[in-house]
């Protein structure tokens, strides 16, 4: 091990056209989707039959035959195959945690290069049955003669047969995210225009950055998508006010289809190497990873006053600056995941607030950003969110764009499940 960590460098990433549910990806899996990612990569950067260091790579949404998922998809990518893979799951957060802990082995000098990455289906999701049919299939399985078969066979109800389907909501309070955003955008008094009107500037800066072929090279044709199905130019503030509210159905919710990020199929991955990895090939160095951070809250109250529950980046952020030695305004660029409108607006001001900054965080606010560098190729809201390959597709679109401006500091937040948030600052 290297007594002076080593730089990490990210070279490049990724991604196939992230897709609506049930439309180009719907008969599609998380490995079809995943290996073609890996693949794009893989033949951008030659690295067919390269041996890596490291893949780190999940999915949040998972069938029991994925158990294997980023090992599979390394063997179907055409890499070299002693390129040792795992998988990891840090709900929306995955991606930008694989790319974390890789990034920790490089600069200290374990592996030279490795593939970050994240993938989820919302349409190929795993189904499974009741505890009383689970029962019995597995008595069944056990079953030694003819008897003890036609008895379990028998015990089965047609009841028993209704499928379930995955959880969407928080195992601890039963409410899905978008209920718990709608308490925060509550809290917080975040009005519906405001949300609507930064669901509209989503869009309306992802499609310019489609025509202006800024995702040329990151996103590749797969299943006969060519770009992100999500993506509205045509939308306005006037037909996101026409949509009915999702979650909560009475006159004081705010949060609708139109500034939420929808449920969404695709994969996403990022190579990350050593400067002299990246040397020895001739590839050009976009941008670097400097600083991670991760943070928790309480949203349930099992300690105290429960908080949002989307709002860990707000604690993580501030954390994360303090180590760099830095301040909210010291950034060029924002790329705040964007879960919900109101999750975006709800961190925004609570960094804004002097109050909550003092007694939540034990210091002055860290202040306001210039909205005009968040996202500025669009976001969650208008791209889509495959949950896992979120923090993939984020890391690949800041470095691209720091390297496009030849210098410059970037900052990744994003909030996930449980109460978690994960951050990362970009650097060239």
């Amino acid at each position: 091990m290297n007594n002076i960590p080593r730089r990490v460098a990210i070279l490049g990433g990724a991604r196939v056209p992230f897709a609506r549910a049930g439309s180009a990806y719907a008969e599609a899996s998380n490995q079809d989707m995943l290996t073609a990612a890996f693949r794009f990569l893989v033949d951008q950067y030659s690295l067919k039959n390269e041996k890596l260091g490291e893949v780190a790579a999940g999915a949040v949404i998972k069938h029991s035959r994925d158990w294997n998922l980023a090992r599979e998809c390394t063997l179907g990518a055409g890499l070299h195959p002693t390129t040792p893979a795992y998988d990891l799951q840090r709900a929306c957060g995955t991606s930008l945690s694989a790319s974390a802990q890789l990034a920790h082995r490089i600069a200290a000098g374990e592996i030279d290069a490795a593939i970050a990455g994240g993938v989820d289906s919302a349409s190929d999701i795993p189904l499974g049955y009741g505890t009383k049919l689970q029962r019995a299939v597995l008595k069944l399985n056990r079953a030694r003669t003819f008897a003890e078969r036609v008895s379990t066979i028998g015990s089965i109800r047609l009841r028993d047969l209704k499928p379930v389907h995955p959880g969407i909501a928080e195992p601890r309070t039963g409410m899905s995210m978008g209920q718990h955003c709608e308490e925060m955008a509550k809290e917080w008094k975040i009005g519906r225009r405001e949300q609507d009107e930064l669901a509209l500037a989503s869009h309306q800066n992802a499609a310019k950055a489609w025509k202006a072929g800024f995702f040329g090279d990151l996103v590749h044709e797969f299943n006969g998508l060519k770009s992100d199905n999500n993506v509205r130019a045509d939308t306005s503030l006037e037909k996101l006010s026409t949509l009915k509210t999702a979650f909560d159905r009475s006159a004081a919710g705010t949060l609708t289809a139109g500034n939420s990020s929808p449920l969404t199929d695709g994969a996403a991955c990022v190579l990350l190497a050593s400067e002299e990895w990246a040397s020895s090939r001739k590839i050009p160095v976009q941008a670097y990873l400097t600083f991670t951070e991760t943070a928790a809250v309480d949203f349930v109250g099992m300690a105290g006053p429960k908080e949002g529950m989307l709002m860990a980046p707000a604690y993580a952020v501030p954390r994360m600056l303090e180590r760099a030695r830095l301040k909210l305004q010291d950034f060029d660029l924002y790329e705040i995941h964007e879960a919900f409108a109101a999750q975006v607006l709800c961190t925004l001001k609570a960094w804004e607030s002097e109050e909550w900054c003092k007694r939540q965080l034990g210091r002055s606010a860290l202040g306001n950003i210039d909205r005009k560098k968040m996202n500025p190729a669009g976001s969650s809201v208008a791209i889509g969110h495959p949950f896992a390959a979120t923090g993939a597709r984020i890391v690949a679109t800041l470095a691209k764009q720091l390297a496009q401006r030849g210098s410059g500091r970037g900052l990744i937040s994003i909030c996930a499940a449980g109460g978690m948030g994960v951050t990362a600052i970009l650097e060239r």
